[in-house]
């Protein structure tokens, strides 16, 4: 009876133990969890949610959407829609918040903002009494848009709180007014913008696997010396400042550089070569600054190579390329795939770099992001451009996993 009792002292100790160890591992692993909810998981949601959710102009003029809401589509809204515009456009020309209304319905039908300011102002000078008598009168005689059912149109869309509007702008999409999705009218560009991003990220992908490959089998299988003096000038970008580095580049390429300077002089080349503030000077530049990426990943693969594999190959009749084809490359295919999947993966989501040395033709989606950011205010598509994006990369990553993945690489 005793050891019995004993037992289950033990069991319940041991119990009380196990629940003390798993307390203390997840107490451990919480700043880990918080520092990836609020830097990853939260971004990420918000912009998600934000790529759909557009509350603006619902909230600056409700009252003239829910008269708005009856409207066909055809003709003049009715008078009560614009009595209720020309008191909302006085109302939000006194706080100072026409021109966001004015800058949300602009985008959705270009030309509109100036209407609307302008508008807001002659509102303005009328007092209330008047414009709840004759405020459809007055918001005609202001502008004659305002009898254009495009504009209100314009209103509409842009009054929906919930919209997919943004994506659809991202992928060169829009709906008619019945719904159904056709082409921009308008300029079609981020389809473009994306194919060069990706066009762009494969070139420089290409360009480091060709100039590391060779620099990483020569750091693998030179005398530890030469290795580790090599590896220094290897990991030197690293301790050098990113906007250092893209500044560099600039002297080297613009038009009285050092590059330029260099060919004039020994008449290779008449007049000075547009090559900054163009597309190969941003693959150029982000080769360089993305090339040890590639090196330490496939560095690492090959210093785990046992050199005898080649000399085996060879001592058995194979020649030097067949035998490096067969034995040494897919050995290496783990440092390579990797190494090529993380210059590609941040490249493609480069931002630094194009916008100081791309200029217009180099710049890459990334950019564009940027400017509806910081610029047009446009925070809903630059969001949805950012889904987007990450979509694109997580299916290539898939597509990587599934095909090149180190599940399905063969040695030997």
């Amino acid at each position: 009876m005793q050891t019995n009792t004993l037992s289950k002292d033990e069991a319940r100790n041991a119990r009380r133990e196990m629940r003390r160890h798993k307390m203390v591992a997840f107490a451990m692993v919480v700043p880990l969890l918080a520092f990836i909810f609020f830097a990853f998981v939260a971004p990420i949601t918000t912009m998600l949610h934000r790529g759909f959710y557009n509350p603006v102009v619902a909230e600056l003029i409700p009252q003239t959407l829910e008269y708005l809401d009856s409207w066909n589509g055809e003709g003049t809204p009715d008078e009560r829609v614009l009595t209720s515009m020309a008191i909302d456009l006085k109302r939000l020309a006194a706080v100072r918040k026409s021109g966001k209304l004015a800058e949300e319905i602009n985008r959705n039908m270009p030309g509109a903002s100036s209407l609307v300011k302008s508008s807001a102002r002659k509102m303005k000078r009328h007092d209330d009494a008047a414009l709840a008598k004759n405020g459809a009168a007055l918001l005609l005689n202001a502008h004659k848009g305002w009898a254009d059912p495009t504009l209100w149109r314009a209103v509409q869309k842009s009054g929906m709180t919930y919209t997919d509007s943004h994506y659809l702008t991202a992928l060169d999409l829009e709906r008619t007014f019945d719904g159904d999705l056709q082409m921009r009218q308008s300029a079609q560009i981020y389809i473009q913008l994306y194919t060069k991003t990706l066009r762009m990220a494969l070139i420089i992908t290409v360009l480091c696997l060709l100039l590391g490959y060779p620099l990483a089998y020569y750091l693998a299988n030179a005398p530890s010396k030469t290795a580790n003096m090599l590896m220094i000038f290897v990991l030197l970008p690293f301790w050098t400042s990113l906007l250092v580095r893209t500044t560099a580049w600039i002297a080297l390429l613009q038009t009285n550089g050092v590059i330029n300077s260099f060919l004039t002089s020994l008449r290779i080349t008449a007049e000075p070569l547009d090559m900054l503030y163009t597309e190969f000077s941003t693959i150029i530049a982000m080769t360089h600054i993305l090339l040890p990426f590639m090196i330490l990943p496939l560095y690492s693969v090959m210093k785990g190579i046992d050199p005898t594999l080649m000399r085996a190959a060879m001592s058995m009749g194979a020649r030097p390329i067949p035998a490096f084809l067969k034995i040494y490359l897919p050995n290496t295919l783990p440092g390579l795939s990797a190494g090529a999947l993380l210059v590609f993966i941040i490249s493609v989501g480069y931002y630094i770099t194009p916008a100081l040395v791309g200029g217009t033709d180099g710049q890459m989606i990334s950019n564009i992001i940027a400017f509806h950011m910081q610029q047009s205010n446009n925070w809903g598509l630059a969001a949805a451009l950012g889904t987007l994006l990450l979509a694109l990369i997580l299916t290539l990553y898939w597509v990587y996993d599934r095909f090149v993945g180190a599940s399905n690489i063969k040695l030997g």
